[in-house]
């Protein structure tokens, strides 16, 4: 970083510019700013994080939490170190993402899970895209094979959690785990990884969507008859409620599917689904959601800057496939959501926040757990959206 720079995040991070201050700042400016307030920050988490087993997670009780390579989690702290060393260059930041995916190589042969995807590609298949490692390679293709045999094809679905009470369950989040198949498809050209995410994406479409366009987040299944027999929540507030993570994991994940295969029905529920968040008279002002559309006590239930780190991003990406009015309204939400997150309102102050980036995310609400709190996939999202932001402004001809 050099010293105008610094100069510069000083200015503009320290000094607690307002919202409407920071509104005032160049798209551009602002991105720039908040990828070098985000290495200065993870600068001080990696200190903060030496000697210490496990990837960071979150805070609980005035300190980091960590978690083990198991954890669905894991691989997001890793995939940040990688954004980090996209945005910069800097081999540093290179060599402490080397070193956190390295932790995760037992993973390829782990069948016990669906969040594969979440845990290898966000941080293997960010190390292989920079660096062309082949040993990145070799891991992401074993995680695919292991993931895919969480299929059953009288279902059409990965099985998502290996739970007792319900006998098929698949979660809308199992959306992001996809594209690690669709990659492994190309890389290895074996096309059987992409018809799995396929068939996977026509049952959810046919069966996780209300007609408003809002999603459930479980479908169970019956293992025998591939019929849908619950559609139930975990983490929203109720069966029928909008939990918004949810939402937006269907946002991201019906658009990455258009990304690789140009269905247009994928595209058009991508857009449906879009159409349903930013209509919703519950999204508030600043385009930061409640952690449930539907939380009865809205307007004080919290807000989950992680679902709009998520949509953020989604929506930067969603922009380039639409006609361009279209692309233009959701880029331009997902600016205004970009601006809200890297407010004082959201984004932590430097040195602060045990070294997290963004505040006031949500976790699991009916748990009590991580709520108000800061999240590693929270960061990861948003890391991503700047980087897209950059690239947005880059092809219109800003800079």
């Amino acid at each position: 970083m050099n010293f105008c720079r610094f100069i510069y995040l000083v200015a503009f991070f320290l000094a607690g510019f307002s919202g409407a201050r920071a509104a005032e700042v160049p798209l551009s400016e602002l991105v720039r700013a908040s990828l070098d307030f985000s290495a200065a920050q993870y600068s001080g988490m990696l200190t903060q994080l030496e000697g210490r087993e496990g990837y960071p997670r979150s805070v609980a009780h005035g300190e980091i939490t960590f978690v083990p390579p198991k954890d669905w989690t894991s691989g997001f702290f890793p995939g940040s170190l990688w954004y980090l060393f996209e945005a910069t260059g800097e081999a540093k930041w290179r060599d402490a993402a080397a070193k956190a995916t390295s932790g995760l190589k037992s993973l390829q042969d782990y069948r016990g899970t669906h969040d594969l995807g979440f845990m290898l590609f966000c941080s293997y298949g960010n190390g292989y895209r920079l660096t062309g490692d082949a040993a990145y390679r070799d891991v992401l293709l074993a995680g695919a094979e292991s993931l895919s045999t969480r299929f059953n094809p009288t279902v059409g679905c990965i099985k998502s959690w290996d739970r007792k009470e319900w006998a098929f369950p698949v979660i809308i989040d199992n959306m992001m785990n996809l594209e690690l198949l669709c990659w492994a498809a190309r890389a290895s050209d074996q096309p059987r990884y992409r018809d799995l995410a396929v068939v996977h994406t026509d049952t959810t479409l046919r069966n996780h969507f209300r007609p408003d366009n809002s999603s459930y987040h479980v479908v169970v299944y019956d293992s025998t008859t591939g019929k849908a027999v619950q559609h139930i929540t975990h983490q929203g507030c109720a069966d029928e409620s909008a939990w918004a993570r949810g939402q937006m994991w269907g946002l991201y994940g019906f658009t990455h599917m258009y990304r690789v295969t140009r269905d247009p029905r994928y595209l058009a529920q991508a857009q449906k689904i879009a159409t349903f968040i930013l209509n919703h008279p519950r999204l508030p002002a600043d385009k930061i959601p409640y952690w449930d559309f539907d939380a009865p006590d809205i307007p004080g239930a919290p807000r989950d800057a992680s679902a709009a780190a998520i949509m953020c991003s989604a929506l930067f990406e969603l922009s380039d496939y639409v006609e361009s009015s279209t692309g233009r309204e959701y880029a331009a939400v997902a600016e205004q959501q970009l601006r809200s997150l890297a407010s004082p309102a959201y984004r932590a102050k430097l040195g602060e926040n045990h070294g997290f980036l963004l505040m006031h995310s949500t976790g699991d609400f009916p748990k009590h757990d991580e709520i108000d709190a800061p999240l590693n996939y929270a960061d990861y999202y948003f890391l991503e959206a700047l980087l897209r932001c950059k690239a947005h402004l880059a092809k219109a001809g800003g800079n």
